[in-house]
């Protein structure tokens, strides 16, 4: 996106959070996350009503008069509301407008399994089944296959999820296999973890070692992160034996990697010379 649409962006999930911020905790959430998911899928079908609703030559008052009379009788009153708002904004493109109402959905619902009280747990299962995709590439190219009908993809995370996480997870994940929008699965699933850190403020540091951390060696490394950052840090462990030893920490696009596999890449790497 670029600053426009991301301004929009911006705005929008201020209006979800000032929207649903005077319900009790999750209260309608899910109906507006169901509700423009379900809008998501339509745009992804109908190129055109994409085109319509984002349209510079049109009013905003006009854009949101085709929302209502195209989804009036279908969407309730929330996701209804929140879709007007979105198509009277300007979006850098078509595109941009569906991705939005993407990101709002997600939104609503880590905000339902906030109130629940599962938002720890939502964003650990996120993480833990990317790690899970990448170590099994039969199953993630199964997920993956563009040829495999949507039921399929569904059936089978909810064969592997069901009972082992939460529903709100399998719910994402669910939307992410069948939606992609040309991302890795495993950078969507990155993406929704980051997000429900967000909504505590926390920034997410993705840590691989090869062998499990003990809790103080855990908070050791979470300390030094906070300083570091100055925010509360998350961390989601993978254990990869690849490693042989040290440590790997990501946070965004800042990649530190002291781990003994690197280091012996950079010493043969030194011996070619």
């Amino acid at each position: 996106m670029d600053g426009v649409s991301r301004g929009s962006l911006r705005e929008a999930l201020a209006r979800f959070e000032e929207q649903v911020g005077a319900l009790p905790a999750g209260a309608g959430s899910n109906e507006l996350s169901e509700g423009l998911y379900a809008v998501a899928g339509l745009l992804d079908r109908e190129p055109s009503l994409r085109r319509a609703l984002t349209d510079p030559a049109s009013t905003p008052a006009s854009r949101r008069g085709l929302v209502q009379n195209l989804l009036g009788a279908q969407l309730s009153a929330l996701p209804l509301q929140a879709l007007s708002d979105l198509v009277a904004s300007p979006w850098s493109s078509a595109a941009d407008l569906r991705q939005a109402v993407e990101t709002v959905a997600a939104n609503a619902a880590l905000r339902a399994a906030e109130g629940d009280g599962v938002l720890d747990d939502v964003e650990d299962e996120l993480f833990r089944f990317a790690r899970l995709l990448e170590r099994e590439p039969a199953l993630r190219a199964a997920l993956t296959d563009p040829g495999l009908p949507e039921a399929n993809k569904t059936g089978l995370v909810r064969t592997l999820l069901t009972d082992k996480a939460k529903p709100a997870t399998v719910r994402l994940v669910e939307v992410v296999v069948t939606r992609p929008r040309g991302r890795s699965v495993e950078a969507a699933l990155e993406e929704l973890s980051r997000l429900a850190a967000a909504r505590r403020q926390r920034l997410v540091a993705h840590v691989r070692v090869a062998r499990p951390l003990d809790a103080t060696q855990t908070a050791r490394l979470a300390a030094a992160l906070e300083r570091t950052y100055g925010r509360q840090v998350a961390l989601q462990v993978d254990v990869d034996p690849s490693v042989l030893g040290g440590v790997e920490v990501r946070v965004g696009d800042s990649v530190l990697d002291g781990t003994v596999a690197r280091s012996l890449q950079r010493a043969r790497r030194q011996l070619v010379r």
